[in-house]
């Protein structure tokens, strides 16, 4: 058997080899894409969900233990 045989034999497997890898590439990326929808889908959901709750938007001003805020609410 030549050398040449032989390299065309290993170029033939390491195609087949490349090709599974190819198509294990698609799936991966064909699932990350999915994940990101859902994840768009799941922070849209939250978004809505605490404009439901605070319909004034104003989220970042809250604090934990804020004490004129607890006074304000009689619960202090």
């Amino acid at each position: 058997m030549s050398i040449g045989r032989l390299v065309q034999i290993y170029q033939f497997f390491w195609m087949l080899e490349s090709h599974a890898q190819q198509r294990l590439a698609w799936e991966d990326a064909e699932q990350m894409r999915t994940a990101r929808l859902r994840a768009e889908h799941q922070a849209a959901a939250q978004l809505q969900a605490m404009l439901v709750a605070n319909p004034s938007g104003s989220l970042g001003h809250a604090q934990l233990n804020d004490e004129q805020a607890l006074k304000d609410a009689g619960l202090i």
